[in-house]
């Protein structure tokens, strides 16, 4: 019988907040991880409105609560109640991560290496020096655009059917990333609209092609770039996990491009937090599986 069956006083709480929660997968993939650990933990999720996050702060520190991801829309609305906070965590300005202990809470985003850890176990490697396209503005964009700067590559254009939210994104990031100085390069970040006359040459010379945008998740929905720009030397990332094959991904596919799909980021972010809570390293491949 696992741990979710012999939850006594010594069960040790770990969980995810967010308004709706019940649709988040998190807690069979953790739950799944810690078992198979053996660890006497219980991973709960959390409805918590907008307007009760500072009580469900106040709360979880009073439980003893051990760590809690945070999902939308509370990823900044944390942010107040946190004692410390990761580099990525401040330059993203979005925490997923809370880690509760005697000096406070602490705050991270595991989303950024979460993303690069799953690049690297398909076995491509982090374009260092090269120029990528992400496609989309929103949290996850800010998250990934930090992740590849930080790593080092050349150049991200941000491509966004707004253009202006994808200018915006670039010049915040650019300035933070560059003046703080918390990389040893400066990485050239420009946002376009998805009808620039240069993004079809951007995307042919890219080394990785990320989409962020959730439009991914409708079949019948457009793809946000022509097929015929892919190029086989491009690897193409999708982060959106449903459906695991994506328009994107089968077209990138039939181009002969590589792919990486949503559910690795899915995975690694949650291991590298499952790591910070329990100071055990979980076994991925578990977690995998319980998202199959």
């Amino acid at each position: 019988m696992d741990k979710l069956h012999t939850i006594t006083g010594h069960t040790k709480i770990v969980g995810v907040i967010g308004a709706p929660v019940e649709h988040s997968r998190s807690p069979q993939m953790h739950n799944a991880a810690l078992a198979k650990a053996g660890l006497d933990y219980v991973y709960v999720p959390f409805h918590v409105a907008a307007d009760a996050v500072a009580e469900a702060m106040h709360g979880f520190k009073a439980l003893n609560v051990v760590g809690i991801n945070v999902t939308l829309p509370h990823k900044q609305a944390v942010i107040p109640f946190l004692t410390s906070i990761s580099r990525e965590a401040e330059l993203i300005g979005a925490v997923n991560t809370l880690t509760f202990n005697d000096e406070g809470i602490h705050g991270e985003n595991t989303d950024a290496p979460g993303f690069l850890r799953a690049l690297e176990e398909t076995g491509a490697s982090v374009p260092i020096g090269k120029d990528v396209v992400v496609l989309g503005a929103g949290g996850s964009a800010r998250a990934v655009v930090v992740a590849l700067a930080l790593a080092g590559v050349r150049s991200v254009i941000i491509a966004n059917r707004t253009v202006s939210k994808a200018v915006a994104l670039a010049e915040e990031l650019s300035e933070k990333i560059n003046v703080q100085e918390v990389t040893g390069h400066k990485t050239i970040l420009e946002g376009l609209g998805l009808e620039d006359s240069r993004l079809p040459d951007a995307v042919k010379g890219s080394a990785l092609l990320v989409n962020t945008a959730s439009s991914s998740m409708d079949t019948s929905h457009p793809l946000l770039v022509d097929p015929n720009w892919l190029q086989p030397s491009t690897t193409v990332y999708d982060i959106v996990y449903t459906p695991p094959m994506t328009t994107l991904l089968t077209a990138a596919d039939e181009k002969g491009c590589k792919i990486v799909g949503g559910i690795g980021m899915l995975v690694h972010q949650g291991a590298i937090a499952f790591a910070r809570w329990t100071g055990v390293e979980p076994c991925v491949k578990t977690m995998r599986q319980a998202l199959s």
